[in-house]
């Protein structure tokens, strides 16, 4: 076998169709695409969702429920993770420039501290959002709260 002998294997390629090359290709004519109506004509686009008359999917299924547009997202922390948080990161006082230094949040991320778990060590918050409980623990802890607009 030489080099030039190299073929590839019966089968594994075709000819591709070349469409619209006149009657004697055996595609010329309409081109494969059928006579009249939109998808025969330059530039059908198929409508999104369309399922050929029967009801699209987004019209069968039901909505469900109700997203509030003024509801307010927070990165929450619990006061049993923030002695794991300051001693993994160095942090004494919590504030969102020391969070997101430290990628606990997002640049735009609002924190809210909540009360589950316990805390020893006194430390400074200045977050968007605390729970009563966290308040009262972390107060009792020798801590201090500032709660920002």
């Amino acid at each position: 076998m030489k080099l030039h002998e190299l073929r590839p294997a019966k089968g594994a390629t075709h000819k591709d169709k070349r469409i619209g090359r006149g009657d004697g290709s055996g595609h010329g004519g309409t081109s494969t695409k059928g006579t009249k109506g939109g998808q025969s004509r330059a530039g059908y686009k198929r409508k999104m969702a369309h399922e050929g008359g029967q009801m699209p999917i987004q019209r069968r299924i039901p909505k469900r429920g109700f997203n509030n547009i003024h509801r307010i997202e927070y990165k929450v922390i619990n006061i049993g993770q923030i002695e794991q948080l300051a001693e993994k990161h160095g942090i004494k006082e919590f504030t969102l420039e020391s969070l997101y230094i430290n990628h606990i949040i997002g640049q735009n991320d609002k924190v809210k501290i909540l009360g589950n778990g316990e805390l020893k060590g006194k430390f400074a918050f200045k977050v968007n959002a605390v729970s009563e409980k966290a308040k009262a623990a972390i107060e009792a802890a020798g801590g201090s709260v500032e709660i920002l607009k």
